[in-house]
């Protein structure tokens, strides 16, 4: 067994326990919730109309934008209740219109005849129309149980653990054994779980005429068993847990990740217990450390400087992270808890043989280029302020904008399909893939000076601290850039790379 399989199956466990928990929950207040409302729209018309559009434009928003907004929501909060309350919404829609679509399946002649023996409309819905219907309502949970386990996976991005950390990770990372192991493990428990209720359907449709009697005392021994389990399951995943000391968040790149292990490998060392939560969006991420669900992350001062600030000036390094220090102190009582010493700016990048080719060496070369040329991002840099303002600064627009994963957008430019990306100067790639960094004359995009982000709770503790202060300065931008070619280009696992970073410590 090769040493990657080996780490990725020892996080196994975890992301199982932490992917199971999300789903199970999930359903079971998704049904709860759900049957109720179908049975109110099958009989009220009124309701049905407004429910069934409610929940089928709740199906029709990304589900990361319903992630966002419900961390908005939470205040920042992030983990298991923003990744259920999400999971919940998008359970609804199969569920509700199959339990409408079952009650209404029933005859009027069955209904009639229930009342003509004196049965109330109490008893009609309870014993006759709901019991016919069972099969369709399961039906609608199975469909609901296969998309919930698949969402699950996203629930990384507002930091809960699923095997969406598998997933993530191998693909920043360029690690194929972790995104193999993140598909396969979702998709047999999605498998299991559909068999589950599968059963249950079956011992629905049975439950009268039992065509094998000891089949059907089978199929219901081994689903009360995997009803037991997975009950017995979601008790023991919400006992209260030994609480870590500190929690080191991170966003969705390598660097993050690598910035992660070097913080929380640094406390290990220092005796306090942690716990990363990683793969999150720039502003999720930012609110979960000012509402103190994170303690720290690494932070960029260009991304405060635009995304939070909405400054489009430049005044110079210094004073940007001066100002950016003061804003997050002022404003979210955060901490720059130490200045790393490296920058990871945002810049465009071309094939060196490209460039030669056009005589681009600038931003503003592109000028009579860009209309005609097909640029990639990642998944954040078209909606971010620093695109608008280097548009506006070189009056320059691309005829297609493409948006990418990270790594897919540098095999893009590397393979030809783009002309042109978003970069980060610090990644290992862009010497790997021999890319040209394009000048900024104009100095549109602000400096990024990397910082630790630290919240008001955690800026409470002297020895943490004395641990992340030990940081400041002691990563060079060559250093950094080294670390992310490790993991980047040459495929050697985070822990190699934050181990590279710890010589430059002492």
């Amino acid at each position: 067994m090769s040493e990657n399989l080996r780490e990725q199956l020892l996080l196994l466990p975890d992301y199982f326990q932490g992917h199971l928990t999300l789903t199970l929950i999930a359903m079971s207040l998704g049904v709860a919730v759900s049957i109720p409302l179908g049975v109110w729209a099958a009989q009220s018309n009124r309701v049905k109309g407004p429910l069934l559009t409610v929940v089928s434009i709740i199906q029709t928003i990304p589900s990361v934008a319903i992630l966002a907004l419900v961390v908005a929501l939470l205040g920042g909060r992030i983990g298991l209740v923003p990744a259920i309350t999400a999971l919940v919404l998008y359970s609804m829609l199969p569920i509700v219109r199959n339990t409408v679509t079952g009650l209404e399946s029933v005859t009027d002649d069955v209904v009639e005849a229930a009342r003509g023996i004196g049965m109330s409309s109490r008893q009609i819905l309870l014993q006759v129309r709901i019991p016919l219907a069972l099969p369709v309502i399961i039906a609608g949970i199975r469909t609901a149980m296969v998309w919930t386990v698949g969402l699950a996976t996203l629930s990384t991005l507002v930091g809960a653990t699923s095997f969406g950390n598998f997933i993530f990770s191998g693909l920043q990372t360029r690690n194929l054994v972790a995104v193999t192991v993140g598909s396969v493990a979702a998709a047999a428990m999605a498998v299991i779980l559909d068999a589950i209720i599968g059963g249950i359907q079956w011992l629905a449709e049975n439950r009268v005429v039992q065509v094998d009697e000891k089949r059907f005392r089978r199929v219901r021994n081994a689903v009360m068993t995997a009803l037991i389990l997975c009950g017995g399951f979601i008790i023991y995943s919400l006992l209260p847990e030994e609480e870590v000391d500190f929690v080191v968040g991170g966003k969705g790149f390598t660097e993050q990740y690598i910035i992660a292990g070097l913080v929380a490998a640094e406390l290990e060392g220092a005796g306090f217990s942690t716990e990363q939560r990683l793969g999150m969006g720039t502003d999720v991420v930012y609110e979960a450390t000012a509402s103190n669900s994170v303690d720290v992350y690494l932070e960029y001062s260009g991304t405060v400087w635009s995304n939070q600030m909405l400054r489009e000036d430049n005044p110079g390094r210094e004073t940007i992270m001066a100002e950016v220090n003061d804003y997050i102190a002022r404003t979210d009582n955060l901490t720059n808890g130490s200045r790393l010493g490296f920058q990871n700016l945002y810049a465009l990048a071309m094939r060196r043989d490209r460039a030669a080719e056009m005589g681009i060496s600038s931003i503003s070369d592109l000028r009579p280029y860009a209309a005609d040329m097909v640029a990639g991002g990642d998944l954040e840099f078209f909606s971010r302020p620093e695109w608008l303002q280097l548009r506006d600064t070189y009056n320059i627009d691309f005829g297609e904008k493409l948006t990418f994963d990270t790594t897919l957008m540098y095999s893009a430019v590397n393979e030809g399909q783009v002309d042109i990306i978003s970069a980060y100067t610090t990644d290992g790639r862009v010497a790997a893939f021999d890319l040209l960094i394009l000048e900024d004359p104009e100095g549109a995009l602000p400096p990024y000076d990397g910082f630790l982000a630290v919240s008001s709770e955690a800026a409470m503790n002297p020895g943490f601290m004395a641990v992340v202060g030990n940081l400041e300065r002691k990563i060079s931008d060559v250093a950094m850039r080294q670390a992310n070619r490790m993991v980047d280009v040459d495929g050697r696992p985070v822990s190699e790379a934050v181990a590279y970073l710890q010589t430059f410590l002492d």
